[in-house]
């Protein structure tokens, strides 16, 4: 028999149990007002008294578009969050974000492979194109990547070795593992070490690799045959293998200096007498200056034959230049002067190289790489000092008559000086090992530096630390275009002709005012010729700068404009 409801059984009282906590209690009318907050709706649920917009009409409303239409189309579709807008199209969506999109780099293949990489280089990683491999493999397996990496970093090293500046020498490593098809590679070039670092994907561990450089040489016909391997390697339709590329390095390493040492101990004289001339000596002052550099290079390769350090060396060098001035100056020669012998004898040893390296990598952000380039000058510069201001007391302990008075520069003989500069850049141009061809260019180049010099400073009456700036500027733009013509590095076209423009003579009368105990005339003179090196170093990378803003490519096809990539250190 069933109960029915409303009887006995059904109005007996419920246990605890059977009661639900939630269920509305008996005898208290529900609430009609809006839920409380402990009955909280949607984030996303649209608010009371909102009418969605129809969706009849408008773009992406009709049959075809991403949001369709229908049922889907109403309130429920508005709802949701990862519903994409109604005006929102796969097919016409942009390409980047932000809404208006991010300038994609276009690396042009008619522009030089040195702007090209030193434009990924300053690129976000993530923002690097993938690499196109051009060169071909040992196999069909694809590039060894540890022999990829043991190439470039004997590249890396050979540059490095020869002066070129740190971010250069990055540039060309990254050409080389881009070429062979590795990408995600992160060269690092400090001082002395040289790291490359490869990660095959985001899962795989990385691969590095590390090379340091203990020995230096300056050889600049071996630094443009390696800038002509990187491009032979960088380029489509030079097909180099592994094999060919180490063949060609080790043959770039084997090749005898293009000099032997009696040139290279003729060049420092005649660079020496050049400057001896610049500064107002004549004949008989070149001869004594040639002379007493030749005596100082000689001493300086018997000291390095005897493994002594480079500061040694220099402080060897110095001496028998600053020797021969006291020794004219003891016999009372009166047609000649002893400051320019021993000034030109400085101007062979300036660490003008070194100096514009350290500089050009403080400039670009390389600032540990500057930091040890310049304490390396300073150094050098040390040397150069001892080794003078011996002699200089010696000198005057023996009555020397050492006149700091006596200005070197004589301004009635242009054309002289302008011989006496190319002079000047073409015995530093063979000192530095340069090729035959590139001789040429590096002397008229010095002779224009000296041009602008001398009428900014000696007609103009503009200052000469603004003038060596301008001239030095002049010298990197003349520089960066020979280098884009030949596709090489432009160290061989700047170096030697910022020769003439070394603050050889501010830099003995510093140390003659040291050496008579003038301590404010000689530190006066030496702050002169430090501002006088900062403005060739900042002139040289200020015009190479302006070359890679304004030039156009030499020989691109359409005239690419070759323009400097952004930088956002420090920001």
């Amino acid at each position: 028999m069933v109960a029915e409801p409303g009887g006995p059984e059904d109005q007996k009282p419920q246990s605890d149990e059977a009661r639900s906590a939630f269920s509305h209690p008996a005898g208290v009318g529900r609430p009609t007002g809006p839920p409380d907050e402990e009955h909280p709706t949607s984030e996303f649920a649209l608010p009371t008294g909102l009418t969605p917009e129809p969706q009849g009409s408008g773009t992406g409303s009709g049959p075809g578009s991403a949001s369709g239409s229908g049922p889907a189309s109403g309130s429920d579709t508005l709802s949701s969050a990862f519903v994409p807008p109604r005006t929102y199209s796969a097919q016409n969506s942009p390409a980047f974000t932000p809404a208006h999109g991010i300038p994609m780099i276009r690396l042009t293949k008619e522009a030089p492979w040195q702007d090209r990489m030193r434009t990924m280089l300053r690129m976000p990683v993530t923002e690097r194109p993938a690499p196109e491999q051009a060169q071909k493999a040992d196999d069909d397996s694809g590039p060894a990547v540890p022999r990829v990496l043991d190439l470039t970093l004997r590249i890396g090293e050979l540059l490095l070795a020869g002066g070129e500046g740190a971010e250069d020498v990055e540039a060309a490593m990254f050409a080389v593992t881009r070429s062979y098809g590795l990408d995600r590679c992160e060269p690092t070039v400090t001082f002395t070490l040289l790291s490359i670092s490869h990660q095959p994907s985001l899962v795989d561990d990385p691969v590095t690799a590390s090379r340091t450089v203990r020995r230096r040489g300056t050889d600049y016909t071996r630094l443009a045959a390696v800038f002509r391997l990187i491009d032979d390697i960088t380029t489509e339709e030079a097909e180099i293998s592994l094999e060919e590329a180490y063949r060609r390095l080790a043959e770039i390493r084997r090749n005898r200096h293009p000099y032997p040492g009696w040139v290279l101990t003729l060049a420092a004289g005649g660079l020496a007498g050049a400057a001896s001339v610049l500064v107002g000596g004549g004949f008989v002052v070149f001869l004594i200056a040639a002379l007493g550099a030749m005596l100082g290079d000689r001493l300086a390769w018997l000291f390095a034959g005897r493994g002594l350090p480079e500061f040694y060396q220099f402080v060897a060098a110095a001496m028998p230049p600053a020797a021969m001035g006291v020794a004219l100056t003891l016999t009372h020669w009166s047609d000649v002067r002893p400051s320019a012998v021993i000034t030109g004898g400085l101007f062979a040893l300036l660490p003008g190289r070194a100096l514009v390296a350290g500089v050009q990598d403080g400039l670009t952000g390389y600032y540990i790489t500057a930091a040890a380039r310049l304490l390396e000058v300073m150094y050098f510069f040390i040397g150069i000092v001892a080794g003078v201001l011996m002699v200089l007391y010696g000198g005057l302990q023996l009555g020397a008559e050492l006149n700091p008075e006596a200005r070197l520069i004589s301004h009635d003989r242009p054309w002289l000086q302008i011989l006496a500069s190319m002079l000047l850049s073409l015995s530093f141009a063979i000192l530095l090992q340069q090729e035959r061809s590139t001789v040429l260019a590096v002397t008229l180049n010095g002779g224009v530096a000296w041009i602008i010099f001398g009428a900014m400073a000696n007609t103009g009456k503009i200052s000469p630390v603004a003038a060596t700036a301008v001239a030095a500027g002049l010298v990197g733009l003349f520089g960066q275009l020979f280098s884009r013509y030949r596709y090489t590095s432009s160290l061989p076209f700047i170096t030697a002709a910022i020769g003439p423009l070394l603050p050889g003579s501010a830099t003995y009368f510093g140390l003659l005012g040291i050496a008579q105990n003038e301590l404010d005339r000689g530190l006066a003179s030496l702050s002169t010729a430090v501002a006088t090196a900062g403005a060739i170093a900042i002139g040289v990378n200020l015009g190479s700068e302006i070359s890679r803003l304004f030039m156009r490519v030499p020989g691109a096809v359409g005239g690419a404009n070759r323009r400097a990539a952004k930088r956002t250190r420090g920001f």
